[in-house]
């Protein structure tokens, strides 16, 4: 559902002051997002698997010295790491697409909590606002 013309002002002005007081954390959050961080996610978990292989394969070199503890160390890396890349890369939107939407169970509790979340934004803002105004005059 798309915002009205007075949701869409609230939130430019929003934007607007959170840049004012806070511009380092403001464009922090610009560039952060669900996909950038679970393509994060997948990168660091294909670096791990790849360190996993690495233990697994000195394990298995030095098995005659008894540190075959290293290969099963390699492989419980390898197998981590691989779960959390395939979980992660299930999460990731699709170009262009929207996150899920509010048709499961926990889609709406997302929903939920991000309407009590902007809900909460938006009283702030307003106490604000009245609070500047009446100590303006």
């Amino acid at each position: 559902m798309p915002l009205s013309e007075h949701e869409q002002r609230m939130l430019e002005q929003m934007e607007r002051a959170l840049y004012a007081e806070d511009p380092k954390f403001a464009t922090a959050l610009e560039g952060s997002g669900l996909r950038t961080y679970t393509r994060r996610r997948v990168y660091q978990a294909v670096a791990g698997f790849l360190v996993g292989i690495a233990l697994l394969m000195t394990g298995m070199v030095f098995q005659e010295d008894g540190l075959i503890w290293i290969s099963v160390v390699g492989f419980l890396v390898m197998l981590g790491c691989a779960v959390l890349a395939v979980t992660g890369w299930r999460k990731a939107p699709k170009p262009g697409e929207q996150q899920a939407s509010g048709g499961t169970a926990a889609g709406g509790r997302q929903t939920r909590q991000r309407r009590s979340t902007m809900n909460r934004i938006e009283e702030r803002w307003q106490r604000r606002r009245d609070e500047q105004q009446g100590g303006g005059h």
